[in-house]
């Protein structure tokens, strides 16, 4: 996009992605729920975050997720057990788990679960919105044919 300015100055701007696309992150760590709200915001995301798989769900925070972000390790229902209930309503979201206990079970359970996206805390933030926005890449397209980003 271009835009003049009253200095008939040309400045070159970036379209920034569709602000309607929600990315909804839970994790139980608040300040890394800020960092990632901070992270997906300034590339032009709306993200909304959660403290656990459980208030995700009392609160629908699901219903208009373009995409999840998911920590692994949450008290009560772990990121891989909510996953798995929301696929049970009939959700087919992209998914991206995030953990700080960083395992092959884990990145194998990820794959198997058709996770477009795995990181390990802490991890790029350049990285991680580039699986953002291959994740919605893959949504627009429904392909569920990919395998995880890896950090």
């Amino acid at each position: 996009m271009v835009v003049r300015r009253s200095t008939g100055q040309t400045v070159k701007r970036h379209r920034m992605p569709n602000q309607e696309q929600t990315i909804v992150v839970v994790d139980d760590d608040e300040g890394m729920n800020q960092a990632l709200e901070r992270l997906l915001s300034a590339a032009g995301f709306r993200a909304v975050t959660f403290l656990s798989a459980e208030a995700l769900l009392e609160k629908g925070g699901a219903d208009k997720a373009s995409c999840l972000v998911l920590d692994i390790h949450l008290p009560g229902l772990s990121g891989f057990e909510l996953q798995q209930r929301l696929a049970q309503t009939g959700a087919r979201l992209p998914v991206i788990f995030i953990t700080a206990f960083d395992d092959p079970d884990s990145q194998a359970r990820a794959e198997a679960c058709g996770a477009t996206g795995y990181f390990t805390k802490p991890f790029s933030g350049q990285k991680f919105v580039a699986a953002i926005t291959k994740a919605m890449a893959f949504n627009r397209s429904g392909s569920n044919n990919h395998h995880p980003e890896e950090t």
